[in-house]
């Protein structure tokens, strides 16, 4: 990780983690039902929707968590928001971000003109020069909300889209005159959009309710606002637990009763998602504040949670390597060891990127570019 200390939240990895385990879950389960595999057959539907239709769920709370952790980081850094050095920021981000999302961008270009037909961008969607220059601008979501989907390991990056354009302005916001009030005030304003950006904005487009900005940076927002709530403020013992316990009460719910959740219309008016970044935002305060541990039995979340950059972007290569040697013939019952495969090979991919390769990166751009001990994380994102 480099010679900096950094300090890390164990609530917040564990969340981490259980997101991405829900986005390979998803991603898994995709490509069987794309190949017709009629493995849920039997299973009850709640448990097959909570497990395996949570991707979206997953990256909502993804989204919430870098809110809290990127305001946190500043608030520390710099003392307070309306003192964050825009520059600065800008270099870390980009530090974090950019390595390995060239990295991929090379490979996936590569096996485009390898025409391995898993990586090939169709001309239908825009051809490879448009996939391309929409990653590089952080406009997946747009060119495939006029396109339609693009293969698998371009598509995630929706995600990275919704999110870096949000912290292209977010020092900006924060350097706005009026200090917090009024940033706070903006960053409210996105989060009661987002539901109306799912649903009426969306104009009946599948892709963009899913994949617009503003249906993505609500939770970003509720994070931010988390954060700056907690920071700097002394919460009673009591206060914490009443909080997690909603939290988790809320993450419950929106995953393991969805169904009836849906029958409430809580998806229909795109109130789902704002309800699980709050709850999202609810743990990541108590975690943080609390100090809370998390017990020997949810070590593994914990290393998925720390990995969940590495792993999100890396994870596709898996999917499809684990998934073509299931459709050669391994019989219907090998089902759950590809799923467990997957999620372990994906695991150790990230790693392995992470420790030779990202981590090594940043660090050696920090200091390339700033030659300052001050651009050391303070807490982990």
């Amino acid at each position: 990780m480099g010679p900096h200390k950094t300090t890390r939240v164990d609530g917040i990895d564990v969340l981490r983690g259980l997101a991405i385990f829900f986005v390979l879950m998803n991603h898994v389960n995709m490509r069987l039902l794309h190949a017709k595999v009629p493995y849920t057959t039997g299973l009850p539907e709640q448990l097959v929707s909570s497990l395996v239709w949570k991707g979206q769920y997953a990256v909502q709370m993804f989204f919430a968590l870098s809110g809290f952790l990127i305001t946190m980081t500043a608030l520390r850094r710099w003392g307070g928001l309306a003192r964050v050095d825009v520059r600065d920021f800008y270099v870390l981000r980009c530090a974090r971000i950019a390595p390995l999302l060239l990295l991929l961008l090379a490979v996936l270009c590569a096996l485009h003109f390898a025409h391995l037909g898993d990586f090939v961008v169709p001309d239908g969607r825009g051809g490879l020069g448009r996939a391309l220059l929409a990653a590089l601008t952080f406009r997946i979501n747009v060119l495939e909300a006029h396109r339609g989907y693009l293969p698998a390991n371009w598509d995630i990056l929706w995600s990275l889209s919704v999110e870096e354009v949000f912290y292209l302005g977010f020092p900006l916001l924060c350097r706005l005159p009026g200090g917090g009030r009024l940033l706070s005030v903006v960053l409210l304003g996105f989060a009661l959009i987002g539901p109306f950006a799912r649903t009426v904005f969306a104009h009946g487009n599948e892709v963009w309710q899913e994949y617009s900005y503003l249906g993505g940076m609500d939770a970003i927002a509720q994070g931010c606002l988390a954060a700056m709530l907690c920071f700097g403020r002394s919460w009673s013992t009591l206060a914490l637990r009443v909080l997690g316990t909603l939290g988790i009460t809320i993450l419950v719910f929106s995953f393991g009763c969805s169904i009836f959740a849906n029958s409430l219309g809580l998806a229909r008016t795109g109130l789902n998602m704002t309800l699980l970044a709050l709850g999202t935002c609810m743990i990541a305060i108590a975690s943080s504040r609390s100090g809370w541990r998390r017990p020997g039995f949810i070590a593994p979340f914990l290393l998925l949670g720390q990995r969940s950059y590495e792993i999100y972007l890396t994870h596709m290569f898996v999917v499809f390597a684990f998934f073509n040697l299931f459709v050669y013939g391994v019989s219907l019952s090998s089902v759950p060891f590809l799923f467990v495969a997957t999620v372990f090979c994906a695991a150790v991919l990230g790693d392995l990127v992470a420790r030779f390769y990202s981590e090594p990166m940043n660090w050696l751009l920090r200091r390339q570019w700033r030659g300052k001990a001050s651009l050391a994380s303070v807490v982990t994102a």
